[in-house]
């Protein structure tokens, strides 16, 4: 009690936050947040929104590998599904850019279905290369059906309207980005603290036990495949209405495995883990230019040619020392850095 950790009523139990205080720290930091494009030029407002964006796919990935304990290296094919019906919707049939974004997230769902089945028998790598098959299978759909998508050609995209605004600049799409990240932020933590949610831990823990325990082991699996979809397909979305065009080769396959890294170095299972996570692949590449610009031009040459296999070469290495030195990611260490300041001056 002491602790503050004991509880005595179910509520409390499925309370949003057990602390007043954490809703007085969270609204300070959006605050915070929202005031960074009267310090960031446009280049840093890209980079906040790429994260903003980003951020709600791995959340859903998170949940989905996370959370409900399945492997997928399915993220780059949901982001493609997702950002073409975005532009099918908009320049095709001229939907409303705000109803396409949701209705994107709906047939990254519904797509899910074709990995979503086969996992009711796989696990583990059997799983993690069958959503990874998925993903060469949308990127060449996409590639042959020319008459929907125009092939390698890529297509355009309607900009985002709000109030008969058009969304085309840096800074307004800061703000929409930042509040469907709040949203989809509010929606994972309402998840969490469902029956679902406590469903899909025990499914990851020991499905067999949750089985025992009357637990649906298809339903379930099924749903996080859904959800997580539904969560990249709106991310997919967002991409598109931020670069304004999309080509197959945005989508590539180390974008699969940037979103793992981006779970693994925020923590598994972690809400503010995956937001951490995204933060810091995403800012990384960002510092490498800075030190090479600071060794020399012969670096930032360097840097320039070989972007993709630095990269490659960058998310190997910081997963191995995640994996490593702190296997809960940044979360973890987060949680020792307020139990050192707890316990002070008796930490250990």
């Amino acid at each position: 009690m002491r602790t503050r950790t004991y509880q005595t009523h179910y509520a409390e139990l499925v309370t949003l936050t057990p602390h007043r205080s954490t809703w007085g720290w969270a609204l300070t930091g959006i605050a915070a947040v929202a005031c960074m494009p009267l310090l960031l030029g446009s280049h840093g407002l890209n980079i906040l929104s790429t994260i903003f964006v980003m951020a709600i796919g791995i959340l859903g990935l998170n949940l989905l590998t996370g959370v409900a304990g399945q492997i997928s290296l399915g993220h780059a094919g949901f982001l493609l599904i997702g950002a073409y019906a975005q532009a099918i919707l908009t320049t095709d049939y001229h939907l409303p850019a705000w109803l396409a974004m949701f209705l994107s997230g709906t047939v990254a769902a519904l797509a899910s279905l074709v990995v979503g089945v086969p996992s009711l028998r796989l696990k583990g790598l059997y799983l993690a290369i069958t959503t990874l098959a998925f993903t060469f299978i949308v990127r060449h759909l996409v590639l042959f059906a020319e008459d929907f998508t125009h092939g390698s050609e890529g297509m355009a995209v309607e900009p985002l309207k709000l109030f008969g605004y058009a969304i085309k600049s840096d800074m307004p799409f800061f703000y929409v980005a930042l509040v469907m990240l709040l949203v989809f932020v509010l929606l994972t933590l309402n998840i969490m603290r469902t029956r679902i949610g406590r469903a899909w831990l025990a499914v990851r823990d020991h499905d067999i036990a949750a089985r025992a325990m009357g637990i649906s082991l298809m339903h379930y699996k099924l749903l996080a495949f859904m959800v997580s979809a539904f969560y990249t397909g709106v991310a997919g979305s967002l991409v598109a209405l931020q670069t304004r065009f999309i080509n197959v080769d945005t989508f590539s396959i180390l974008i699969s495995i940037e979103a793992l890294a981006m779970v693994i170095v925020g923590g598994m299972g972690r809400i503010h883990g995956a937001l951490l996570g995204t933060a810091l692949i995403l800012v990384l590449p960002e510092l490498l230019n800075f030190g090479f610009s600071l060794a020399g031009d012969r670096f930032t040459t360097l840097m320039a040619d070989r972007i993709y296999e630095i990269k490659g070469l960058m998310y190997g290495v910081v997963i191995l020392l995640f994996l490593r030195l702190e296997p809960e990611g940044l979360a973890g260490i987060w949680r020792k850095i307020k139990r050192f300041w707890v316990h002070w001056p008796l930490s250990q």
